[in-house]
């Protein structure tokens, strides 16, 4: 994966697909990080956090703000591989065993209920919550014991970022196969429940989710966007040296 704002990102649909797909094939594990605003102002802040993003099995640009200012810096179209269409694609092709993991009981009911429409089976897959505590403090050897033992394809996590990547990472050495998704909010937005809804259809269309969610979720997500903001002129001062030796 070629770095954009000092993370890997592949913009390329079609070869994320691929890695994802080949990886589950082979019975092989990793973990895919959504990549957006906070993801990278917190791994340019934090150098254990840019470890972990820079070992995901591959990261998507989960952020159509972050992929317009790549794409005006770089003069090319970058298109965003968005999460939530990511999550839909995958539950759609009715192929895979999945086992979600995280958030709360009623969203996980939710959730099982709904996605059991478009795929049957997923009625049957497991749906597990976590205790809230650190990241340090979780039970990783007993975790990845109850996931082996149901040898999923895909393992779905809702912690919410930066705390669901480091999980993914911490939990990936105990892990016999399975790729991580690490997908916060989305576990909310396809379960019908709770007050975290995706962004309205002429919101997505003009590609503003970023500013619905901002509103939907202020004293969360304004900081969280004015600390990559605060950083961006440094961030695209650094990439356009970059292209410059490139």
């Amino acid at each position: 994966m070629r770095k954009y704002f000092n993370v890997p990102i592949e913009f390329d649909k079609q070869k994320v697909d691929s890695i994802i797909q080949s990886t589950i094939a082979n019975k092989g594990k990793g973990y895919v990080c959504s990549v957006e605003a906070n993801i990278i102002a917190t791994a340019n802040l934090n150098p254990v956090f840019h470890n972990v993003v820079n070992n995901a099995l591959v990261n998507i640009c989960d952020g159509s703000m972050v992929a317009t200012i790549l794409s005006k810096v770089h003069g090319r179209k970058l298109k965003p591989y968005i999460g939530a269409d990511l999550f839909l694609d995958y539950v759609h092709l009715c192929r895979y065993k999945q086992f979600f993991l995280g958030n709360t009981r009623e969203v996980l009911n939710g959730l099982r209920e709904n996605l059991s429409k478009t795929d049957p089976a997923i009625g049957s897959m497991r749906f597990e919550e976590l205790p809230f505590r650190k990241v340090e403090d979780f039970d990783y050897e007993g975790i990845a014991k109850m996931i082996n033992a149901d040898k999923p394809d895909i393992i779905w996590v809702s912690l919410g970022a930066p705390k669901q990547e480091e999980f993914m990472y911490r939990l990936m050495p105990h892990l016999d196969q399975g790729v991580m998704f690490g997908f916060g909010a989305i576990f909310n937005f396809n379960s019908g429940t709770g007050p975290v809804k995706r962004a309205p259809k002429l919101l997505l269309k003009l590609k503003s989710e970023w500013l619905y969610r901002a509103f939907e979720q202020p004293k969360k997500n304004i900081p969280r966007y004015w600390r990559f903001m605060r950083q961006l002129p440094k961030l695209v001062l650094i990439e356009r040296k970059q292209l410059k030796k490139s």
